[in-house]
């Protein structure tokens, strides 16, 4: 496989936590942040890092939830779903956002970072994506059916980065209603773009979940390249 992969260990105050980071063939580029949904940093979002290093970027996926258990590794139901949401419920999103903040200094340090960084996050992660665009520590972000967006909207007029969000037709946890009052607080914004994916659920991206969808998951990610071909 041509993409070199390793886990960093990454600067907070006087603390560190670990990240997963994977290179692209031609060994530098511009950056990714692979933000994880409640399942910890596991097979998928290495996964999905490594999909990005193919791409061309440097992706890092950071370890959010190492205050509470680092390095922890879910699957997708039972037990392990029930983990993962006390898992975020024990997670202060405020130090998380920092964390991501702390990612992107890690990465600009980095000599085989050339250009700019952008945030991708999937469900709690698209929540981070957006907070962290909100915070100014990245260039532009992604947000793959990010829940509680719809909450945190007073955040919206901080952002000064192009923006994606990919939203699920389907998805119960962000009704349609949501999707149309995040939507609606960045009209006139030329560089933030929406996407609504018909008859997909929560979870299309993942290979791991019964949500699966190929089709929606191709088609987001061909759009999230094309957006950071534009902006990175």
């Amino acid at each position: 496989m041509s993409v070199t992969s390793q886990w960093i260990d990454i600067a907070a105050g006087n603390d560190s936590f670990q990240g997963y980071l994977a290179l692209p063939k031609r060994g530098s580029g511009p950056a990714v942040i692979i933000i994880q949904e409640i399942f910890g940093v596991n097979s998928h979002i290495r996964a999905v890092a490594d999909q990005y290093a193919q791409d061309g970027y440097v992706a890092l996926a950071p370890d959010i939830f190492w205050r509470t258990q680092p390095r922890v590794e879910l699957t997708y139901t039972g037990a392990d779903r029930d983990k993962g949401i006390g898992l975020l419920q024990k997670t202060d999103v405020g130090l998380a956002v920092a964390d991501i903040g702390a990612s992107a200094a890690a990465l600009r340090a980095r000599p085989e970072v050339k250009g700019k960084i952008a945030a991708i996050g999937y469900c709690f992660g698209g929540r981070l994506a957006y907070l962290a665009a909100a915070q100014g520590t990245i260039d532009a972000a992604v947000s793959y059916y990010g829940g509680g967006i719809q909450n945190q909207l007073e955040e919206a007029s901080k952002i000064k980065v192009p923006m994606q969000f990919h939203y699920a037709e389907l998805d119960h946890g962000i009704p349609l209603d949501a999707v149309g009052q995040v939507k609606e607080r960045f009209v006139g914004h030329s560089d933030v773009e929406f996407h609504l994916y018909p008859n997909a659920d929560h979870g299309f991206n993942c290979t791991d979940r019964d949500s699966y969808n190929p089709r929606a998951a191709a088609l987001a990610h061909g759009r999230t390249l094309t957006f950071l071909g534009e902006h990175l």
